[in-house]
């Protein structure tokens, strides 16, 4: 790897690292915060998921299509990092004060903000890094385990810093996007032009009909049938701290067990980022999402069956092997079956997007669920879930042989 080369992945990883580290900060114990500190019912939680789900379907197609206008330029990426750079007082200067004035009012605020700077920011992200990962010749895998650590160093401190005081885990969500400014501020952009040799075209010819086009075809919503189940996890996860800290005796204890499982967890999803890659390049794209997807049903069934602590934690590791294969098949997928100029369109819409409308409709219902007939049984409802529309979406997803050229959207002469 060239010095130049290098640097940019060294940057980009910090810049991973940096974002997920203030995202967990803030908000991996945000269930159990709205739980044990704001007195939230879990129907009124839902409630709060729902409006961040809504906020993120509205912001990340505009994401998406602004990125991949943008091509390489770092915009939006600044300002994503300063909307970062707010989370401290936002949840404790404004968030909190809100909900207790007005349940609905403190969670169209809380949704808004975290919607549109942690839900969509990622996507926007990953996919700018994606896209250098592909120019400069470096796995996107490889950078995105960084994301992971972050996740995990932060995880490791909150639960022990949420007994001691909720509100410096929203400090050191701050501290840290203080760094991600840093960090952006030293990465400088890739040439445009290595951009157009790869993508077949100039992102700035894109024009909005470019990626309206994407809704007239079949395999567009083949992927999102796919992606509709697998968004389930991101419901499951919702209120999973809040159901694991029950099954302790003292919800503390809980609090700083989930603090460290999470921590480990994810610790392992860094390792999983690495090796996805190997795993993926050799199955193909194709049976990479739906490998994930059935690990995911396993998963969300078998806390459903899982009676200990012990077992149920088993169940919540199986996300480290995952999660990576999703997301590296799904990069692979969009950007060899579709035209990869819109290749931040495809992952904020057709992948991120699909999730929070799913999210925006299942969390309140789980929430109920959770209420009404308890975890254990919703997570199985769930679980059967996933796995049916992993089951259809083996045959509608298009496999390594049939893959279509990624330029079929567009006629050559149309996008030099």
């Amino acid at each position: 790897m060239k010095n130049s080369h290098r640097s940019h992945y060294t940057l980009l990883s910090g810049l991973l690292f940096c974002f997920f580290y203030t995202w967990s900060s803030a908000f991996s114990l945000i269930s159990l915060w709205l739980s044990q500190k704001v007195g939230l019912k879990g129907t009124e939680t839902g409630m709060f998921f729902s409006a961040i789900a809504l906020t993120a379907l509205c912001a990340q197609p505009l994401y998406g299509f602004i990125q991949d206008k943008l091509g390489l330029r770092k915009n939006l990426l600044w300002a994503i990092g300063c909307l970062l750079l707010a989370s401290g007082p936002f949840f404790i200067f404004i968030f909190a004060p809100l909900l207790q004035v007005n349940i609905l009012l403190g969670a169209a605020a809380g949704g808004l903000y975290v919607g549109a700077t942690f839900f969509a920011g990622i996507g926007a992200l990953e996919s700018y890094t994606e896209r250098v990962s592909r120019i400069l010749g470096f796995e996107f895998g490889k950078a995105r385990m960084w994301g992971s650590l972050g996740w995990a160093a932060a995880t490791f401190f909150a639960g022990m810093l949420f007994n001691i005081n909720p509100n410096l885990n929203f400090w050191m969500a701050s501290s840290s996007a203080v760094i991600f400014l840093l960090l952006l501020w030293r990465l400088r952009e890739v040439k445009t032009d290595a951009l157009n040799q790869l993508e077949y075209g100039k992102p700035g010819n894109l024009q909005l009909a470019d990626a309206v086009a994407l809704f007239r075809l079949p395999r567009f919503w083949a992927l999102i049938v796919f992606v509709t189940g697998v968004s389930i996890y991101n419901v499951y996860d919702q209120q999973f701290p809040v159901y694991f800290s029950s099954l302790f005796s003292d919800v503390k204890n809980g609090n700083e067990m989930y603090g460290f499982l999470n921590s480990f967890q994810v610790f392992l999803e860094a390792g999983g980022m690495f090796l996805a890659p190997f795993v993926v390049n050799k199955i193909g794209a194709k049976n990479g999402l739906l490998l994930s997807g059935l690990i995911m049903a396993l998963r969300v069934f078998g806390s459903g069956l899982a009676a200990d602590a012990v077992t149920i934690s088993c169940m919540k590791l199986l996300h480290a092997v995952e999660l990576p294969i999703l997301l590296i098949a799904m990069f692979k997928y969009i950007t060899t079956r579709f035209d990869p100029r819109l290749s931040a369109t495809l992952y904020l819409v057709g992948f991120q997007f699909i999730t929070q409308v799913c999210a925006s409709v299942l969390s309140p219902l789980a929430g109920h669920g959770y209420d009404l007939i308890g975890f254990a049984d919703t997570y199985m409802i769930m679980g059967m879930l996933v796995l049916v529309l992993t089951l259809i979406s083996g045959f509608l997803l298009i496999g390594e042989k049939s893959r279509t050229p990624p330029s079929v959207l567009f006629k050559k002469s149309e996008i030099l």
